[in-house]
């Protein structure tokens, strides 16, 4: 029963991290948001949420300054990841930006036997290659996104995602933070991230006191549904089904944000794209059971 409930709840947040997508292009294209506005509102709102959530359970949000230290700097890397997936939405196909960033696992798996010394795996870099010819199956198809751009940035963007991500989660499992509490760390993360995030937008034209009904329910479609109840979800997910299980059903999010794309922006899905991401996912998918069997 409990590896059931599990499934269920990884199986909700990654489908519901792949709606990122949709809501961040709704707010910019029909709202006429900046990315650091998007942004802004996504953080804010999911951290004053699990902020509540926190307080209600009596969680301690106290830090001491080491921590505070690794915090932020943990949250310049989750800052940038969402920044260059937002820029890489604005200038390919949101799918094709959310099936590359999902070769994240394979860029954690080469940080750790680069810097920590874990053993050399060739399933791992065999899986390396297949992701690359994977990408390139991807790219060669039409990636063009629902605003047009430029391909060769908004690819770009998506390559630093993956090492952005990468590097936060290396850094959660190698540094103090991995000693603190989940909420109150997903909580100064995000928070961290706002105020950054605010402070780009007021720098760049500002940020709007949002009175839109309309516009709010895309922010709460952001902030909360695919943000903060993602991130529970998978907690949860990770608690009842295990780190693999959940890791695998993760594979939910980047389809999720094709078909999303497809449908809502009208993106292109080739045979060149199916196989790409046939092979991506079955990348990643080999790295995954890999740590599993380590």
């Amino acid at each position: 029963m409990d590896k059931i409930k599990g499934i269920l709840y990884a199986g909700l947040s990654s489908s519901t991290f792949g709606l990122a997508p949709f809501f961040t292009m709704s707010l910019i294209m029909i709202g006429g948001y900046s990315s650091f506005e998007a942004l802004t509102y996504r953080w804010g709102v999911a951290s004053l949420f699990l902020i509540t959530i926190g307080m209600i359970k009596g969680v301690s949000f106290r830090l001491t300054w080491a921590d505070f230290k690794t915090v932020f700097c943990l949250s310049l890397f989750r800052a940038t990841t969402s920044l260059s997936l937002v820029f890489a939405y604005q200038n390919i196909a949101t799918g094709v930006a959310s099936v590359v960033h999902f070769m994240y696992p394979l860029a954690v798996a080469m940080a750790m036997m680069l810097f920590f010394k874990e053993s050399k795996s060739l399933l791992v870099m065999a899986a390396i290659v297949i992701s690359i010819t994977g990408a390139a199956f991807l790219v060669s198809g039409d990636v063009e996104g629902p605003q047009g751009g430029n391909t060769v940035f908004g690819l770009i963007c998506s390559i630093v995602s993956i090492f952005s991500y990468a590097g936060y989660i290396v850094g959660v499992q190698k540094t103090r933070a991995v000693k603190l509490p989940s909420v109150p760390l997903t909580c100064y993360v995000m928070g961290i991230g706002a105020l950054l995030f605010a402070i780009g937008g007021f720098c760049t034209g500002g940020v709007r006191l949002e009175t839109d009904p309309h516009m709010w329910l895309y922010i709460a479609g952001l902030g909360l549904v695919a943000t903060a109840i993602s991130n529970i979800s998978l907690v949860q997910g990770i608690k009842y089904a295990g780190p693999t299980l959940a890791s695998i059903l993760g594979a939910m999010e980047p389809i999720t944000a094709l078909v999303i794309g497809i449908i809502a922006f009208g993106e292109s899905f080739t045979w060149q794209s199916g196989v790409g991401v046939t092979l991506i996912l079955a990348s990643v998918m080999l790295v995954v059971l890999k740590v599993k069997r380590g």
